[in-house]
């Protein structure tokens, strides 16, 4: 496993962009947010994130993202570990970790 690089990202010099949210999304974002023990803003990157993933839009670029402040030192080391699975076997632990989720939810 490669070492972590120092974190370069500053809040004062990343990309800001104001988003129009439906009535409801942003409590529903901070109830989840507050579950993943996130911010509002690493909650909706990491969604984002995740999303680019599955479609292949984010290539290289994305390595960058382990120097993120807002990542927890567990939150990087799953995030690198999890980079270093096949695209199958990423497909298979997402797949995983959402229907434990579910089944939590239920028997809540």
């Amino acid at each position: 496993m490669r070492p972590l690089k120092q974190a370069i990202y500053s809040s004062r010099t990343a990309d800001k962009f104001v988003v129009r949210l439906p009535d409801g999304m942003r409590e529903r974002i901070a109830e989840v947010a507050r579950e993943h023990h996130r911010s509002m803003n690493s909650e909706i990157i990491a969604r984002l994130e995740q999303s680019l993933i599955q479609e292949g839009s984010l290539g290289d670029d994305l390595s960058m993202r382990l120097d993120s402040p807002e990542l927890s030192l567990h939150e990087r080391e799953l995030l690198q570990r999890f980079r270093q699975l096949s695209h199958r076997q990423q497909n298979a632990l997402v797949a995983l970790i959402a229907h434990d989720a579910e089944a939590a939810a239920k028997a809540s």
